[in-house]
Parts: structure tokens; sequence; C-alpha cells
């Protein structure tokens, strides 16, 4: 409950009404390339920082973490990507990351520590994206399971293809909008979905698909991509018929 009213409070802001975002390095022990850049709209990938959260552990300890970011001009407003960020994570990252996109799994996403939330995954074959949480154990329709995910690119990495991201991220309008935002998501574990019903029912109609939740295959409709793909057909999945995902 707690997390919830924490979430609302940032639920009226956007990534454009504010010139400051904020960093967190506390991952860095055991991923030390990874620079977590947290914006409004995209929260930190653990799920236990947002921006607020950050801003507030700045005024508390100026020399700690969560170190103020002015993103300066703006190099892709549709991928999210920033002068003044890139310049941060390249001098934060000990000159091994020179840019990441906010927006994109596709494209140059951002560094993933070991310790995120959930995991997406491109799934080519079905034009869209896959997302597993940590709490789910079995297999995914990316053909790796959570704890291989995490292991695979849960080093401080760009890895195309796939991104770390929390629970709340999912239902905020900026994400993987630079690759097609929700309309994208064909694969969620039941129990994420049910966890996050409400905000995916309330993003749906604002998306204008109502039923889009009903759309989203989990386990019980398949975890190969062939399973998912029949699935997808059978509801008329949006990503079926937008532009390829790869570009």
């Amino acid at each position: 409950a707690a997390y919830r009213t924490r979430d609302e409070r940032i639920e009226g802001m956007t990534d454009e009404g504010t010139e400051t975002y904020y960093s967190c390095t506390l991952c860095q022990s055991f991923a030390p390339t990874h620079v977590c850049v947290i914006s409004p709209e995209r929260t930190g990938l653990c799920g236990a920082y947002n921006w607020l959260d950050c801003k507030a552990s700045f005024e508390i300890n100026p020399t700690g973490p969560n170190q103020p970011i002015q993103k300066g001009d703006t190099l892709d407003q549709k991928l999210g990507n920033w002068k003044g960020v890139n310049d941060f994570v390249f001098k934060a990252s000990r000159q091994s990351i020179s840019s990441y996109n906010f927006y994109s799994l596709v494209y140059d996403p951002m560094t993933t520590c070991g310790c995120c939330e959930c995991i997406a995954a491109v799934l080519p074959m079905c034009n869209g994206i896959m997302t597993v949480n940590r709490d789910y154990a079995g297999m995914t329709p990316s053909g790796m399971k959570f704890t291989t995910l995490a292991g695979t690119i849960g080093g401080g990495n760009v890895t195309p293809g796939f991104v770390g991201h929390s629970k709340y991220n999912v239902t905020q309008r900026k994400f993987i909008a630079g690759d097609g935002g929700l309309s994208r998501l064909v694969w969620v574990p039941k129990i994420f979905k049910e966890e996050i019903r409400s905000r995916l029912v309330k993003r749906g109609e604002e998306m204008g698909i109502p039923n889009f939740i009903d759309m989203i295959a989990t386990e019980e409709n398949g975890t190969t991509e062939d399973e998912v793909y029949a699935f997808l057909e059978k509801v008329g999945h949006p990503a079926l018929t937008m532009e390829s995902i790869l570009g």
C-alpha cells in the first residue's frame, strides 16, 4: 500500500516536464559499469527507487548514490536519448558506456544490473516483446528462465533485444515507447498479469483497446514462440499488424 501511494504521486509527472533526472549507482558493487538513470516516467529497474525517492535521497545525502543529472540537449526524442545523460553515464560507468536509450529495448537499451524486478525480451516471430518477473520460475518464450536472462544481461552491459525494468514501469506511458509502446507486449507470466491487472486495464482503455489485457498471452497459453504466435493470431493482437520491431 505504501508503494502504491508513492507510485500515485509520480503518476502525474512526465519526462518532458523536468530538466533534471537522477542517477543511481547503488548496484555498482556487483555490476561495475551499470548506471541507472531515473526519470519520472522510468522508475529504477529494482522497483525501489522512483524520481521522487532519488530527489529526496539527494537532499538528505548530497554525496550519495543519487545525483542530479541535467539531461541537456535532446538527441533522440522517440528513443529517449539526451546529451547530458550520456555524458554522465560515460563518466559514471568508468568510460564503458557512452550512450543508451530510455524508451527502447531494441536500440541501445539501458544497462541492467542483477536486481531488476523484470526482464523484457524481443520475440521476433511475434513482432513484440515478453516480460518476466523475478517471482516466476518457469520457462519463457525467449527460451530462457528469469535466472538465465538475469545472468546473461545483468552485468551492467547494453544488450540490444533485452532490458531490465521495474514492475511499475510496464504501465508507465513511456514503456518501450521507442519500439511501439505497450501494444508490443505479447506475453507475461499469469502471476504478474494479475498483480498489475487494474493498471493494465486502465492503460488498455487509454490506448483505445479496452480488451487489451485479454490479448496478452501467459504460460497457460504457451511457453514457446510458436504457441504464443498461435494465440496472438486467434485474439487479433495489435503487435501482429505493427511495423517490424527489428526495423
